[in-house]
């Protein structure tokens, strides 16, 4: 099984840092996301393609580029894996269970109360992937760097997110293991200033934004299951 990664960004190089695999990028490559023709032949030795690339500012208001990145571009690459048989591990977000429930399963059907264009194209993109491919693996995790560098952590945010290193290693046992459909990655539920203070981080307790979600949880028992099977 041969696999490449799409994009270096935090997760992007966090997995290619334990793994070694192979990958191209916006940035290394000059790929043009928004036009899979002009560079979809470097894809052909791989089995599997690992998209990591997606447009991360979160409360950014620019729904054009959310809408290209996020939606078209996935789109764009689902169909390119069901035309040359090969499996597409698409990683997305937490954010599509915002202000929706606490605890949220993969089978849930999500509320339309997304408030960004992230979250909202995240969601788009999620549902393009499970009703076009053929064989995909999606991946709803959030992360954090390592080491935490900010002087301040949300203290009233409940996430099952992790610092990169555990996220990743957790994504990457899931494409080993040769996991398929929709996936909640994530370690027990905390508080971001939780994860910061246990790691021996020194970061000042504050509270986030009123427009971020309060809590974006995710219920864990499948990735369990499968992981310890």
């Amino acid at each position: 099984m041969k696999i490449v990664v799409l994009g270096d960004g935090l997760l992007g190089k966090e997995i290619i840092k334990q793994t070694g695999w192979e990958y191209y990028s916006r940035k290394k490559d000059n790929l043009n996301i928004n036009n899979i023709v002009t560079w979809s032949h470097l894809l052909l030795p791989y089995d599997v393609i690992v998209n990591c690339i997606a447009y991360t500012k979160t409360y950014d208001d620019n729904k054009q580029q959310h809408w290209d990145v996020n939606y078209k571009a996935v789109a764009e690459l689902v169909d390119y894996c069901n035309n040359h048989n090969k499996k597409l591990i698409h990683i997305s977000t937490d954010y599509i269970y915002a202000n929706s429930f606490q605890n949220a399963d993969e089978e849930i059907t999500v509320p339309a109360q997304i408030e960004t264009w992230y979250g909202y194209t995240k969601l788009l993109g999620d549902a393009y992937v499970q009703l076009k491919s053929k064989n995909y693996l999606i991946c709803r995790e959030s992360h954090k760097p390592f080491p935490f560098p900010y002087k301040e952590a949300w203290d009233n945010v409940e996430t099952n997110g992790d610092f990169v290193n555990v996220i990743a290693e957790l994504i990457i046992k899931l494409i080993n293991k040769e996991a398929k459909g929709v996936f909640n990655v994530g370690t027990e539920p905390k508080t971001i200033y939780d994860l910061a203070v246990s790691k021996g981080f020194n970061v000042k307790s504050i509270n986030s934004p009123s427009n971020v979600p309060m809590n974006t949880t995710m219920n864990l028992n499948k990735l369990k299951k499968f992981l310890n099977d």
